[in-house]
């Protein structure tokens, strides 16, 4: 796995073997951020079941001035903090090491980005709810095709779905970006 652009491009990231992280793939990760090219310069990024960390690596290579990320499995975490290590990026990453929902409760970004394993796809619903109640800014989940989510979730709305193989970026917002471009 490899840093897709920005200050770090191309750069290679660790990744743990097996399947108890789901890894973005490079393709929907550069899709990803060429939908938030325009507004990720100077965000924080929240990266919920960040597995390698390669998303919110990603945000910091293209300009995000925090990246949060949150695993819960130790292995992973330390990965992605020798992942940060190696690129020195340890003094604007903060990594915990947690369930998402509590560090959602809790914690506030510009972005926050989730993509739970398979097999805790029961998730979605808990922390899009706890966004919604809580104003978020932006809000994309990574999901499969298989899984619908609502177009609603508290005060958070699905303004943009991006299909791609058998993933979905669905993109909430608890305000109207219908108006800036690419998004």
């Amino acid at each position: 796995m490899r840093v897709i652009g920005g200050e770090f491009r191309s750069r290679r990231l660790k990744t743990l073997r097996g399947l108890e992280t789901r890894p973005t793939p490079d393709r929907l990760r550069e899709s990803l951020f060429n939908v938030l090219a325009p507004r990720i310069a100077d965000t924080v990024f929240l990266d919920a079941y960040a597995g390698t960390g390669a998303v919110g690596i990603e945000a910091l290579s293209r300009g995000a001035r925090r990246a949060i990320l949150v695993e819960k499995n130790r292995s992973a975490a330390a990965l992605i903090r020798e992942n940060l290590s190696a690129l020195g990026l340890e003094s604007r990453a903060e990594v915990f090491v947690s369930k998402a929902v509590p560090v959602l409760e809790r914690v506030s970004a510009d972005i926050i980005f989730l993509d739970p394993p398979y097999e805790l796809e029961n998730e979605y619903p808990a922390a899009l709810a706890v966004l919604g109640s809580s104003a978020a800014g932006l809000v994309i989940a990574q999901h499969s095709t298989r899984l619908a989510l609502k177009p609603d979730y508290g005060c958070l709305r699905r303004y943009r779905e991006l299909k791609q193989g058998d993933n979905i970026l669905s993109f909430y917002s608890s305000t109207s970006v219908q108006d800036r471009p690419g998004l």
